[in-house]
């Protein structure tokens, strides 16, 4: 801030003399051309009025996280009964074995998004070229499945395109806005460039997911990534794997790149019903408590329920 802009309500020969000037109040005042301060209280209240307008007003930390806790609940558009929201400014991870319900999880909460406000859109990110509109068959309003979008991804290179151009259509106002896209599944682009003799792989996996959260933050975007999973070695001692041969896939590292890390597993079939049981573990998670879990069922592709 330039003092010159508080004349005239402090001296302009104040302000002259005070920039060449160091030392004490009464140093300063000896300076002064004679009527100019009448008194070292004076020249206080001129030093104090300056402290006050070159500094920045002050701001509350309480406060500024209560409003940013109120912006998170506003924006969730589904949130598990384990206690995980799912809205903006987040990256999460959504992992388990095969038919654990990790696509129908992720489809419920894009549904949900484009559903529940009309000016937004998804993208669907498909690397694999397993997506089918039939999962979306229940959905019966045209004007939601306008606003689902589905991109092929086949390589890591491709993803970051699509990244970059959600990045340059972020702050523009025409048409509904993309506040949720969906990598399913990101275990094909960067699994094989992951090497035991390379740092390179480890080191585009982060580079790529950091990218993601810095833009989901800066933004208030969701992305949701569906994470493959691995053989477990050796007898894992978590809890969360202790009655499993797999884990999440990309290494130990890649959960400490996502805000929250889900691990869904099958319980089973329900008697007499085409629909079948499910758990969601909270692995890892820097919003809610972690270890904590619910089971919801799924029929049909949808998910129906989510009681803890």
């Amino acid at each position: 801030m330039r003092l010159r802009t508080l004349v005239p309500t402090i001296p302009a020969d104040l302000i002259r003399i005070s920039f060449s000037s160091t030392g004490s109040n009464l140093e300063l005042l000896a300076k002064l051309p004679r009527g100019l301060v009448t008194c070292t209280g004076q020249l206080e209240k001129y030093v104090s009025l300056v402290a006050e307008r070159a500094s920045a007003p002050g701001i509350r930390g309480d406060e500024e996280l209560e409003v940013a806790l109120c912006k998170q609940r506003e924006n969730a558009f589904l949130e598990l009964s384990s206690g995980v929201r799912f809205g903006g400014g987040r990256v999460f991870e959504i992992s388990g074995e095969q038919e654990s319900g990790k696509t129908a999880l992720a489809l419920q909460i894009s549904l949900r998004l484009v559903i529940a406000h009309p000016d937004t859109s998804v993208l669907w990110i498909d690397t694999c070229g397993d997506f089918s509109v039939g999962r979306t068959a229940r959905v019966n309003v045209s004007d939601v499945l306008e606003r689902f979008q589905v991109a092929l991804a086949l390589s890591i290179e491709d993803a970051q395109v699509l990244v970059s151009d959600l990045r340059e259509r972020a702050d523009v106002a025409e048409g509904p806005r993309v506040r949720c896209a969906v990598i399913d599944s990101i275990t094909p682009l960067l699994a094989p460039s992951l090497s035991n003799i390379s740092a390179q792989g480890h080191a585009t996996m982060t580079t790529f997911m950091q990218d993601l959260r810095e833009f989901a933050r800066t933004h208030y975007f969701t992305f949701l990534v569906v994470n493959d999973t691995s053989a477990v070695v050796q007898q894992n001692s978590d809890p969360e794997f202790s009655s499993t041969t797999r884990k999440p896939a990309l290494g130990p590292s890649f959960t400490f790149l996502t805000d929250c890390t889900l691990w869904l597993s099958k319980h089973g079939d329900i008697e007499g019903e085409s629909a079948s049981m499910h758990e969601a573990e909270v692995i890892r998670s820097r919003m809610t408590q972690s270890k904590t879990w619910c089971t919801f069922k799924i029929g049909g592709g949808v998910l129906y329920s989510a009681i803890s």
